[in-house]
């Protein structure tokens, strides 16, 4: 087990991933293990984790994944199964690096995707439950239109530009997502397999405007999950309400985790925000 500074890099094998830590650590209280979008980072999270902090008392846990913010580059083209190796290989090994000893995953996008695969494929005491925020479980024409937007944006306006200023290999990045994303045969990713399998309570935070998915999204979670899913739709928000609608997304966000860490006899910790 590591010893966790504020920020820094782990290593795993092959990968060297950057970290930050928020609040304290998995030996002292709950964690939160964040897993950003397909173009995140722990940068990008802006200050959304020491909110989250503060409003839950528990440990937050950002980290950038192999080919984002600073951590090491992938091979490309990334095996359109990418999210199930990041679930069931390093996810695992990461938790277990940090000394995670109970908590809740908060993903956003393909992390959220991520962390529903995990909870579908290992059967984690430690995982209390899930937070997803825009999460994906199956393919959507919405998506690829937007996603294939995207990769014009990139060649022809600002936004390689600003996403440089978060991740170290810029087009390792955008190009590890978008040709994954685009590539003709990630027609058939679906994950709704999974979500069969998950056994902790859910909450799904999406944006009414969300341009990479619809509301049926969270109806597939409704339908295929035998856990409890809760769904909260934002009005205001598009693909990011972490971003787009920061305080509306904190308080559904928070006021979900204090129910579970309360409910797993952590009130020491939820109590905090209260």
């Amino acid at each position: 087990m590591k010893n966790l500074e504020d920020e820094g890099f782990l290593d795993l094998d092959d990968q060297r991933l950057e970290y930050r830590m928020v609040g304290p650590r998995p030996q002292d209280a709950p964690t939160l293990v964040m897993l950003h979008e397909g173009l995140g980072c722990v940068k990008m999270w802006g200050d959304f984790p020491d909110r989250l902090a503060h409003a839950t008392g528990a440990g937050v846990f950002v980290y950038s994944r192999a080919g984002y913010g600073q951590s090491s580059p992938v091979k490309l083209p990334r095996p359109l199964d990418y999210m199930h190796h990041e679930a069931r290989d390093t996810l695992p090994r990461l938790l277990s690096e940090i000394g995670f000893r109970r908590g809740l995953l908060v993903g956003h996008s393909d992390g959220a995707s991520i962390a529903a695969i995990y909870a579908g494929s290992v059967q984690d005491h430690r995982v209390r439950a899930l937070v997803l925020i825009a999460p994906h479980f199956f393919v959507e024409d919405l998506s690829i239109r937007s996603i294939a937007e995207a990769k014009a944006a990139y060649a022809e306006s600002d936004l390689r530009a600003k996403l440089a200023r978060f991740h170290g290999d810029v087009d390792n990045t955008f190009r590890g997502w978008n040709d994954a994303w685009l590539d003709p045969g990630f027609r058939a990713w679906d994950i709704t397999e999974e979500l069969a399998y998950i056994r902790v309570p859910i909450l799904i935070v999406q944006g009414e405007q969300d341009q990479y998915g619809t509301a049926r999204q969270i109806e597939v979670a409704q339908e295929e999950c035998y856990c409890p899913v809760e769904a909260v739709l934002l009005r205001d928000a598009r693909h990011a309400p972490h971003r787009e609608t920061p305080d509306q997304a904190l308080k559904e966000i928070a006021d979900f985790t204090n129910r579970i860490l309360r409910g797993h006899g952590e009130a020491t910790f939820a109590a905090h925000a209260a």
